[in-house]
C-alpha cells in the first residue's frame, strides 16, 4: 500500500478481537517508530508494556476496547522547556509511525490520553522527569469505522508575502 493510501485509510479502533498480536511484530513496529524525527537525536521515548494486573487497575471506561496489548508511551523531559516541548513532539511522531506500521499489517490502534492523570502515572511508575503521552491499545480490529469528515486543507492554509 502506498503511504498516502495508508495514512488516509488508518482509523482509530475502539473494539478489538481477542487474538494476540505477536510481541516480536510489535517490537518490529517500535523499532520502525524510532525512526521518527527528533531534535538533536534525543530519542526521548520510552515504552512500558502494561500487564494484566496493572491494566486491571487503570480506570478506562471501555477497557481499551478489549485490546489484547497495551503500551504506555513516555517522553523524557529535556534540559530546557524548549527541548521538553521538542521531545514531546518527537514522541508524538513516534506514536504516529507506530500506528501506521501496525495499520500496514492489518493491526489497529487506539491512542488514549488516560495516562496523563496523577493516579495512572503512579500506577505506571512514570518518573517525574517524563511526560506520559498516553496508552496505546493494540490489536486486530473487530470493526473498522468509516472515516470522519475532515476540514478541507484549503481552509487551513495561509500564505505569507
Amino acid at each position: 500500500m502506498k503511504i498516502i493510501e495508508l495514512i488516509k485509510s488508518r482509523r482509530t479502533i475502539k473494539k478489538f478481537r481477542s487474538e494476540l498480536v505477536d510481541e516480536n511484530l510489535v517490537k518490529t513496529w517500535l523499532d520502525a517508530a524510532a525512526m521518527a524525527p527528533n531534535h538533536r537525536m534525543t530519542e526521548p521515548w520510552e515504552i512500558i508494556f502494561i500487564g494484566p494486573e496493572t491494566r486491571g487497575k487503570l480506570n478506562h471506561k471501555t477497557n481499551f476496547g478489549n485490546a489484547p496489548t497495551l503500551l504506555a508511551v513516555l517522553s523524557r523531559h529535556g534540559a530546557t522547556k524548549v527541548e521538553t516541548e521538542e521531545n514531546f513532539a518527537a514522541t508524538a511522531c513516534f506514536i504516529q509511525n507506530f500506528n501506521l506500521a501496525a495499520w500496514s499489517e492489518g493491526v489497529g490502534t487506539f491512542w488514549s490520553s488516560i495516562g496523563i492523570t496523577g493516579q495512572n502515572r503512579a500506577l505506571l511508575s512514570v518518573p517525574d522527569h517524563y511526560d506520559l503521552l498516553g496508552v496505546l491499545a493494540i490489536g486486530y480490529p473487530e470493526m473498522i469505522p468509516e472515516p470522519k469528515p475532515r476540514t478541507p486543507i484549503d481552509n487551513k492554509l495561509k500564505f505569507l508575502p
